[in-house]
């Protein structure tokens, strides 16, 4: 019977060296591959972030301009309470006219 397959040394040079080594290698590529993908996900933010960010400023640009000012809401209340205070008149005199 060969002891060959008993000694340590033997066993850790055709076996647990190779093994470790594989393991070492696919550790590696996993953290390669997390790599290129947090990358590419950190990428992807920031582009998301910077449309965000546009529409944003161009949303604000157009409330900006389709803001209605106090002085042109003091114009229309003006204007409307001009037009119903003639309603009223036409109304009163409609009604003075009938009794």
């Amino acid at each position: 019977m060969d002891h060959a397959f008993l000694d340590p040394g033997w066993w850790v040079t055709a076996i647990e060296l190779p093994a470790l080594g594989a393991m070492a290698l696919l550790l590696w590529r996993a953290r390669q591959e997390w790599d290129s993908r947090i990358d590419e996900l950190e990428r992807r933010f920031d582009l998301g972030l910077g449309q965000m960010r546009e529409a944003l400023a161009a949303y604000k640009l157009e409330v900006a301009k389709s803001y209605a000012t106090t002085g042109y809401l003091k114009d229309v209340e003006r204007r409307l309470t001009e037009h119903l205070v003639r309603i009223e008149a036409k109304l009163d005199a409609v009604q003075t006219g009938q009794r």
